[in-house]
């Protein structure tokens, strides 16, 4: 009686009827009506068979997805990365991302970086590329230190005058400063150079945007702590300048982030690869 069945499933006959003798004892009803030549789902059975279906088609779409998944041919990236790091260093990885992989969405979520380190934590996010913190420590972060920075303070030709100087931090520290807003890694690195140096630090102007930053710089309103990196053209067009300055500041890393405690999926580290 169910010889194909049986077939079909690698199993014996008396395995595929006592299974289903044990499915009808459980469900307390019989799921099909049997004859010498025939069987026939019962109302009860044709019910369990419309769910059952529909579950048996969700599982194969999910092993379907997961293969597809796998073979970048489905799926998502969550990156997070401030607005500076993308549009600065991670753009043109962007592209050469959707290119390779044009069926993998790319979900971006622009947070300073202690936030983007949070968001890795918490597992929102696949990979951070961040601002590393001098010193700092990520327990449970895997870290490949991807891009050095090389900050500087720079002005416009409405500082001129400091071009022939050799400044000192105290120097800089009476000049009008503006600097991104608090925690921000750039931010702390600021505040910390000053107190290593027993100077009072007040920015005249606090922002959330480098792009902002650069464009009132440019215009003479202060002048701001930048990596060279992010300043290339202004720099070379003489928009801006260096301040010179005897105290060495040290450089900075970016930091590519995965969290050691959760599988880094495949086209994160296709990603990962490119940087």
């Amino acid at each position: 009686m169910y010889k194909r069945q049986a077939n079909e499933l690698y199993i014996s006959q008396s395995a595929v009827s006592q299974a289903i003798k044990q499915l009808e004892e459980k469900l307390n009803t019989k799921l099909f009506f049997r004859s010498t030549k025939h069987v026939q789902l019962s109302e009860a059975g044709t019910l369990l068979f419309t769910h059952v279906e529909q579950a048996f088609h969700f599982l194969k779409t999910g092993e379907r997805s997961i293969n597809e998944l796998h073979s970048l041919e489905q799926g998502e990236l969550k990156i997070g990365a401030s607005d500076t790091i993308c549009k600065y260093y991670l753009l043109p990885y962007f592209k050469q991302f959707n290119l390779l992989y044009p069926k993998i969405k790319l979900n971006i979520t622009n947070r300073p970086s202690p936030v983007c380190v949070d968001l890795l934590k918490k597992g929102l996010v696949d990979i951070s590329v961040v601002n590393l913190a001098a010193e700092k420590l990520y327990p449970g972060m895997t870290i490949s230190k991807c891009k050095m920075l090389h900050d500087a303070f720079v002005a416009s030709s409405a500082f001129a005058h400091l071009q022939s100087l050799r400044l000192v931090l105290k120097d800089i520290a009476a000049l009008p400063i503006l600097t991104l807003e608090k925690n921000t890694t750039t931010r702390t690195f600021l505040d910390s150079m000053f107190a290593q140096h027993n100077l009072p630090f007040e920015p005249e102007i606090q922002l959330g945007s480098v792009d902002l930053m650069i464009e009132l710089t440019k215009i003479g309103l202060g002048v701001s702590f930048i990596s060279k990196e992010y300043i290339q053209k202004e720099l070379a067009d003489n928009q801006l300048f260096t301040l010179p300055l005897t105290t060495d500041i040290p450089p900075r890393e970016l930091g590519i982030m995965t969290h050691d405690y959760l599988p880094v999926p495949l086209a994160a580290q296709k990603f990962i690869e490119l940087l």
